[in-house]
């Protein structure tokens, strides 16, 4: 299977629903099965560089995912892939005068992202960028030891 290390928050993020794109600064053509690799870095300095708006809707996703107040940083598993989905689209980002996302396959249009959504907050939409839109997404019981690699690479692990 494909796969794809991201860092933390943002493979957990994917893991628990409370992201559907993933934004790259390269498209890709391929669609299928695909692994979310949480890499090795440590969430919380990736954290203290957002917005405090950010990091408060990042913490709101895993308190309602786990019905839990506190601790969300220990439901991240960095160095384990942490779930499968399926890689359905890769669409071009544009941002419209309004500085929403506007995400365009084969020159039109097809999905807007507002701003101030969650989705925006917890990507980088920027002119030049894609993002790919993950499907299906199943979380693994147990997350798994895994080494990740930059851009796509090959996981022989379980499969959901």
């Amino acid at each position: 299977m494909k796969a794809i290390t991201i860092h933390e928050p943002w493979a957990s993020l994917i893991a628990i629903g409370g992201k559907h794109f993933e934004t790259r600064g390269w498209k890709t053509n391929y669609r299928g099965q695909i692994a979310i690799h949480a890499s090795k870095k440590e969430p919380l300095s990736m954290l203290r560089t957002l917005p405090t708006s950010v990091q408060n809707s990042i913490m709101n996703c895993f308190y309602e995912r786990y019905s839990i107040n506190s601790r969300a940083i220990d439901r991240m598993h960095e160095g384990n892939v942490v779930a499968t989905a399926v890689l359905v689209n890769c669409y071009e980002i544009h941002i419209d005068h309004t500085g929403d996302a506007v995400l365009m396959k084969d020159g039109y249009p097809k999905i807007w992202l507002g701003k101030e959504s969650n989705e925006y907050q917890f990507g980088f939409y920027d002119y030049g960028r894609y993002a790919w839109e993950l499907a299906d997404v199943k979380q693994l019981r147990e997350p798994v030891p895994a080494k990740g690699q930059q851009g796509l690479w090959n996981w022989e692990g379980v499969q959901s």
